[in-house]
């Protein structure tokens, strides 16, 4: 291990109330300098990429379009593989996804999918307490002391045997955001290497002595060369800590039009340590209309639900995926079955199985490896869809999918859907907008509303959605135009309604208001905010 680093970070803002009984077995004065050491190494050309972030959005809102970058056409037409995959991620049929607090912790290794994302970012509201116990909650999974007995229910919860738990893949936050809790030369860490640091620094050698290794998801992803840091991130953390080289493995969400672009480019620089490319929905929906919001009216978004992965430029993204994965040798991940399985409604969830059943049938029929549920009950439907295409074969890369041919316009064709904007499709994004903030401010990233499990991204796109839509000036199919107005109306109305629902007591000490008037802030502002979690976090308690 190197020598010890010069003054290592402080921990601020953590008041008594607030911190984790277990905090000192997390935050250890090795692991403090281990984050000192890539908080140096490594802030400053994170703040660069993320200047280099609003050079590209500039560009687009000069020029609205993207198209493959002529710079890098040698990596295209390169021959070249990414790593062998280890044996731990060899079959990624089923993934499921949650936060880390305890009792998701037990259920999604208990699951019966093949991976956990164990999530720090979009399921997960960055009190201190959750970023603190979340890396408690996964040691203490890997020590096998996680028993858990739930205070309100008296329900117990243990881990069955280690050959039957999900292999763990964990997902830190994006680039974009600090933690506030922790702050080295007078600046804050990203959250980023602290998510990651600490997973590593207290789990890599123990997961190479069971067998697996420490495994990351990589989100918000906007170049190539964000995908180049987070390899030098992996690089000199290793050597930090004596592990060997290509040990850690990357999976990278394709969630942003920008590195839908990039994609080749992406596995090539992470080719030591990459592990696939996952394509998800709500993230990538928002990356396209917060870089083409002011491009015109063929960027229109119609309503969150009319747009879904049969969408023709949806359609050009997910194939491509697909190709480029196995073109490499690296597993392609299909999207989140967000569906919430209702115990009191039998018939919703008839409707619903069916629609994921369909989902994943389409994903595999693609040539993806794997996919994502938010829900246990649906692994097996997931499972199902994934074994009659694979049976005993752990992935299919041996499809190339060389019929498929994407061209760049063809990835920003959002006029190629046959759909417009509703009202209703405006006061869903108002109701789900307000109802997620309200949970993400007391602490709760992955929430159940209307049956579906809702993260971060779910709220990006709503709060996009109206702000699109105002500044497009659409016309809805009643024939009002979304104004500022219409939208004060929708959200007063919705708060209205909560109040009437839940009743006086519960909605005073909920953070409802609050809720409101961010989401209002966010979606009618006339500049427009890069990520709603940003302010959000300003006015997160804990």
């Amino acid at each position: 291990m190197s020598a010890s680093a010069p003054s290592p970070l402080e921990v601020v803002g953590v008041e008594p109330g607030q911190r984790p009984a277990r905090q000192d077995e997390v935050l250890t004065g090795a692991a403090l300098e281990f984050l000192a050491a890539l908080h140096r190494k490594f802030a400053g050309r994170r703040d660069e990429l993320l200047a280099r972030r609003a050079e590209k959005r500039a560009e687009i809102a000069r020029t609205a379009t993207l198209d493959f970058l002529p710079e890098t056409a040698h990596v295209r037409q390169g021959d070249w593989q990414v790593a062998d995959c280890p044996p731990a991620l060899l079959d990624r049929r089923v993934e499921i996804t949650g936060p880390t607090d305890r009792k998701m912790t037990i259920n999604a290794l208990n699951s019966g999918a093949r991976v956990w994302l164990a999530d720090f970012e979009d399921a997960s509201a960055p009190t201190w307490q959750n970023v603190i116990g979340g890396q408690l909650n996964l040691r203490d999974a890997y020590e096998r002391r996680i028993d858990f007995t739930d205070e309100r229910t008296g329900k117990s919860y243990a881990l069955r045997p280690a050959e039957e738990l999900a292999t763990v893949v964990v997902r830190p936050r994006g680039w974009h955001m600090d933690e506030r809790h922790l702050v080295c030369d007078g600046k804050p860490v990203p959250g980023a290497l602290v998510d990651f640091g600490l997973y590593f620094f207290h789990n890599a050698q123990r997961l190479i002595d069971m067998g697996k290794g420490p495994y990351f998801y990589l989100p918000k992803t906007e170049s190539h060369l964000e995908a180049r840091l987070w390899n030098e991130v992996f690089v000199f953390a290793q050597d930090y800590c004596g592990i060997p080289q290509g040990t850690v493995r990357a999976t990278v969400l394709i969630e942003t039009i920008t590195a839908a672009y990039e994609m080749e480019e992406i596995l090539y620089e992470l080719r030591d340590h990459a592990s696939g490319l996952n394509a998800g929905r709500w993230d990538y929906l928002f990356s396209i209309v917060k870089n083409f919001r002011d491009a015109g009216s063929r960027f229109v978004l119609p309503d969150r639900n009319a747009v879904t992965m049969t969408a023709p430029f949806m359609r050009a993204y997910t194939e491509l995926l697909v190709r480029t994965c196995h073109k490499r040798g690296a597993h392609a991940i299909g999207g989140m079955a967000a569906f919430i399985p209702s115990r009191k409604d039998p018939k919703v969830n008839e409707v619903a199985f069916e629609k994921v059943r369909a989902d994943k049938d389409r994903e595999a029929g693609d040539g993806f490896d794997g996919s994502w549920v938010a829900h246990p009950d649906l692994v097996p439907i997931a499972k199902a869809s994934f074994d009659a295409v694979l049976g005993d074969r752990p992935h299919q890369k041996d499809r190339l999918r060389e019929d498929v041919e994407v061209k760049a316009g063809d990835l920003i064709a959002v006029d190629s859907l046959d759909a417009r904007p509703t009202f209703e499709g405006l006061r869903n994004a108002v109701q789900v907008g307000i109802r997620y903030i309200e949970a993400w401010l007391r602490g709760l990233g992955a929430v159940a509303i209307f049956n579906l499990m809702e993260d971060a991204a779910t709220a990006e796109i709503s709060r996009s959605q109206i702000w699109q839509w105002i500044n497009a000036e659409v016309v809805l199919d009643d024939g009002r135009q979304v104004t500022a107005e219409l939208a004060r109306q929708v959200a007063a109305d919705e708060l209205a309604a909560i109040r009437a629902e839940i009743g006086e007591e519960a909605f005073t000490a909920g953070n409802w208001q609050q809720a409101h008037d961010l989401l209002l802030r966010v979606a009618l502002d006339e500049s427009y905010e890069d990520f709603l979690t940003t302010p959000a976090y300003e006015i997160l308690r804990g």
